[in-house]
């Protein structure tokens, strides 16, 4: 049987990835809402069978009925944050993230010291912003998991990464209202992809989404921030929600290695192309268009640039860092002629192929062990 190839219009919707004027034309349009609503197309499956038939996913399951925390007592909340001195800190360490050779044509030629931390104090609300709504819609997302995945182990770990989003959601949106006066809202892309993984009807769909790649990438992002900060109340912040992080990428990789086996190259391709939609995606959304509008400066001048800036493009490959070496155990790399290794060229992050999967690593995070990313490589 032929397996259909979709172009890239018909899986992102423009040509050519790099479209600006296409990436900046998926906006939020209800900016002002409360509340949004997605339907949701799976069924609720019981399972009466209950013996102990994945003794690695009931490791899991064990690791995170002791890996709990509180949200509320465990983290130092009285502690002061200078956003000012903090962001001044972290951009003499690493700079402003931006190659300032490529922006000498354009208005941030004329910004001093007292834009750029605005900048990077925005930066880092829009940052933090979009790990919170990122958790809220892993909250919702283990929820359905732990409804319609067929196997009682599944059950059991998803029944615990519910509890551990609930906290996410939390302690991130306390610090953002508390350390940060307030959030951004949602963006476009993140929320595109969100209602994406949560219309699916099949459940390894919702695994690959969100216990791969939407928190394969937050696993990566949460990592690059706690080196990058020395805000005490974040690092910690970060640190125990990266033990949680873990677990869950582990427990999509887990589950979806046994799953995938069994699939067709057809219902590979499927996969593989939603992994690359997803990757295109998260990577869309850190043109930052929000804070940009909030600068006052046209999104449209500074995105090209953007795109091409060499330290942005090492960030955003960072990001990936998770995504790649999972997608390679899960057997999604290779299958269809290299469909998705191929893809992940275009993207610049095949580079990353090698590094531990997080099936392998994610004991490496556990609280109270010291994190050494070069051990992850």
């Amino acid at each position: 049987m032929s397996i259909t190839e979709n172009t890239n219009k018909d899986m992102i919707g423009r040509d050519d990835i790099n479209d600006v004027e296409a990436i900046l034309s998926i906006t939020n349009h209800d900016v002002d809402a409360v509340s949004h609503i997605v339907k949701n197309n799976a069924d609720s499956l019981f399972t009466w069978d209950y013996s102990l038939a994945r003794p690695q996913l009931r490791k899991l399951y064990e690791k995170a009925k002791t890996g709990q925390w509180n949200g509320t007592t465990d983290l130092p909340w009285d502690t002061e944050v200078d956003n000012e001195k903090q962001i001044a800190y972290d951009q003499q360490m690493l700079g402003a993230g931006l190659d300032p050779t490529l922006y000498s044509e354009t208005p941030l030629a004329k910004w001093g010291d007292k834009e750029w931390i605005e900048f990077g104090i925005e930066g880092r609300r829009w940052q933090l912003s979009q790990f919170l709504h990122g958790e809220q819609g892993a909250l919702l997302c283990t929820a359905k998991i732990t409804e319609t995945v067929p196997w009682y182990d599944a059950k059991l770990y998803a029944s615990t990464q519910v509890v551990d989003e609930a906290r996410h959601v939390e302690v991130f949106a306390r610090y953002l209202e508390e350390k940060m006066g307030g959030e951004y809202q949602i963006n476009a892309h993140l929320r595109l992809l969100l209602d994406d993984i949560i219309n699916d009807s099949r459940w390894d769909m919702t695994y690959l989404g969100m216990q791969i790649m939407v928190e394969g990438l937050a696993l990566a992002a949460f990592g690059f921030l706690h080196q990058l900060t020395n805000e005490p109340l974040l690092r910690q912040l970060l640190r125990y929600v990266m033990s949680d992080e873990a677990r869950h990428v582990a427990f999509g990789v887990l589950s979806l290695q046994e799953a995938y086996t069994q699939m067709s190259d057809a219902e590979i391709k499927e996969r593989q192309e939603f992994a690359f939609e997803a990757s295109v995606r998260m990577r869309d959304r850190f043109l930052q268009q929000e804070v940009w509008d909030r600068m006052g400066i046209d999104t449209r001048v500074m995105a090209p640039l953007i795109l091409h800036d060499p330290q942005r493009q090492l960030f955003q490959q960072m990001l990936f860092s998770k995504i790649v070496p999972n997608c390679k155990k899960l057997g999604l790399l290779d299958r269809n002629d290299k469909w998705l290794r191929r893809r992940f060229e275009e993207l610049g992050v095949i580079q990353f192929e090698d590094w531990v999967d997080t099936g392998e690593e994610y004991a490496n995070f556990e609280l109270g062990k010291d994190i050494d990313p070069a051990a992850h490589a």
